[in-house]
C-alpha cells in the first residue's frame, strides 16, 4: 500500500488502523518464533565468547559446548526467549509500522503525504527498539543468566521462574531483573534504527529499480535484505551488547564488577581496548543472516496472507 493510501485509509476509517496494527502484531509474534528456533544456538555461542574467557574462538566453544554438555545445551534457556522473543519481534514490528504511519501523516502537506527519509526510518526503528527493551531487557537477562550458568553440580538456576526468584532475592524483582536495562535500551535503539532503516533502503530501492510494487518483490530477495539488515543491526549496536552481557552476568554484593554502565564501558577498555568490544562478533554476524532473513521472510509471508 502506498503512503497516500496508508494516511487516507486511517482518515476515512480510524478502525483501520486498530487492524492493520493487529496485522503487524502478529506476523512478528510468527517471526520471532522462526528466529528463537534458528538463531539460539549460535545465540548461546556468543554469549559464551562475550562473559568467559575460556573459548579460544567461536568453534572452539561451540566443540566444547556440544563435547562437554551435549547438544541440548545449546537451546539452554530457550522457554524465555521462545514465549518472549515472539513478543519482542511482535513489539518490534508493531512499534514500527505505528512510528512509520505516524511520520507519514505529520509529513503530510495539502493533503499529499510525502514519502519518509531515512533518518524518519531510522526514528520509527528506534522507537521501535526502546518500546521492545520493557520487554527484551529481562528477558535476554534472564536467558544470558541461564546460558552462561556452570554445567552440572555447579548449576545455580533450575529454569527461568527460579532464575527470577533468586534475582529478585537481592535487590527486588524490578531491580533485579531489569539490570543492565539503560545500556539495554541504548543498544535496542541503535540495533533497530538499523535494522529497518537498512531493510527498508533495499526494499524501496529494489522496488524503484524495477518498476515494480513492493509486495511484488520475490520471496528470496527479502529474505536477502532482511538477512542483510541483520548484519547493519549488530555493527551499528555490538559495542552496546557487549556491556550488557557483561552487566547481566555480573555478580551481586561483593562479587558485583559493573556498578554502572559507565564503570563496564571504562573497565572493559581499559582491560581490552577496542577489541573487547566486538568480542563474538564473528558468531553474531554468521547467526545474523539466516535469522534477520528468517524473520523478515517469515513477516512479509504471514502479511501477504493476511492482505
Amino acid at each position: 500500500m502506498a503512503p497516500e493510501d496508508v494516511v487516507q485509509a486511517e482518515l476515512e476509517h480510524p478502525q483501520g488502523g486498530a487492524k492493520q496494527t493487529a496485522k503487524d502484531l502478529f506476523s512478528g509474534a510468527v517471526g520471532g518464533i522462526v528466529q528463537v528456533l534458528v538463531g539460539q544456538p549460535f545465540d548461546i555461542v556468543k554469549v559464551r565468547l562475550q562473559t568467559t574467557t575460556q573459548y579460544s574462538s567461536a568453534l572452539n566453544a561451540a566443540t566444547s559446548i556440544y563435547k562437554t554438555e551435549g547438544p541440548l545445551a545449546f537451546y539452554k534457556g530457550t522457554l524465555t526467549p521462545l514465549v518472549g522473543i515472539g513478543a519482542c519481534v511482535s513489539v518490534q514490528f508493531g512499534g514500527f509500522h505505528q512510528a512509520r504511519r505516524f511520520l507519514e501523516g505529520r509529513n503530510t502537506s495539502h493533503g499529499k503525504p510525502k514519502d519518509l527519509s531515512y533518518s524518519q526510518y531510522a526514528q520509527a526503528g528506534a522507537f521501535a527498539g526502546v518500546a521492545n527493551s520493557v520487554l527484551s531487557g529481562p528477558i535476554e537477562h534472564i536467558r544470558i543468566r541461564l546460558q552462561s550458568q556452570p554445567h552440572g553440580a555447579g548449576k545455580l538456576y533450575n529454569g527461568p521462574l527460579d532464575c527470577v526468584r533468586k534475582l529478585g532475592a537481592h535487590r527486588g524483582v524490578l531491580s533485579g531483573v531489569y539490570r543492565g536495562q539503560a545500556v539495554t535500551m541504548w543498544r535496542e535503539a541503535f540495533a533497530y534504527g538499523a535494522w529497518f532503516t537498512a531493510f527498508e533502503y533495499m526494499m524501496n530501492t529494489d522496488a524503484a529499480r524495477n518498476k515494480m510494487d513492493r509486495k511484488d518483490i520475490p520471496g528470496w530477495k527479502v529474505a536477502l535484505y532482511g538477512g542483510l539488515a541483520g548484519e547493519a543491526l549488530w555493527l551499528a549496536s555490538y559495542p552496546f551488547d557487549v556491556v550488557k552481557s557483561k552487566m547481566q552476568t555480573d555478580g551481586f554484593g561483593d562479587k558485583q564488577k559493573y556498578p554502572s554502565m559507565r564503570a563496564c564501558f571504562r573497565d572493559t577498555w581499559r582491560a581490552d581496548g577496542a577489541r573487547g568490544f566486538w568480542k563474538g562478533i564473528a558468531p553474531t554476524l554468521l547467526r545474523a543472516l539466516p535469522v534477520s532473513a528468517g524473520t523478515f521472510a517469515t513477516v512479509e509471508f504471514v502479511m501477504r496472507l493476511l492482505d
